[in-house]
């Protein structure tokens, strides 16, 4: 799990001051970017590699808003690995506050360069079983 800073700039925001809903799901790929790059990989590479892992499934639960120039703490981890799939899971927090603003889940299929669903690599398997694996700890100890 790693989190991530995120200030609103005014242009995420609707009329009424809010983070636009749909806004959410581009600080949850923000936040996936960062998840990859701490773990020393990036999307491009796997792109090099010939796999792609595009978004079959999203969801976000708006429980209060975020508004303009508000900092954000952004959570994300790797929830769970199939053969040719992978889960995200997101929790959205103001910085300083314990309220939850939004929680969230990616589903990514790894599909080929033709767009065929294909096995995730074994290197992207423990790549991301590794991040998991550290979850697992942190949770058991804290």
């Amino acid at each position: 799990m790693i989190e991530v800073s995120i200030r609103v700039i005014y242009g995420d925001t609707d009329q009424m001051g809010v983070v636009y809903y749909a806004n959410h799901f581009r600080y949850f790929e923000y936040a996936r970017g960062e998840l990859f790059r701490s773990l020393g990989g990036s999307y491009a590479l796997m792109e090099e590699e010939g796999y792609m892992l595009p978004v079959v499934e999203a969801q976000c639960c708006y429980r209060a808003p975020a508004r303009y120039d508000d900092l954000l703490k952004l959570k994300v981890w790797v929830a769970e690995i199939k053969r040719a799939s992978i889960i995200f899971c997101y929790e959205l927090r103001r910085e300083g506050e314990g309220v939850l603003l939004a929680t969230g889940k990616t589903v990514h299929v790894c599909i080929s360069k033709e767009g065929r669903a294909v096995r995730l690599p074994d290197s992207a398997i423990r790549f991301f079983q590794q991040q998991s694996a550290d979850i697992k700890e942190t949770e058991a100890h804290g």
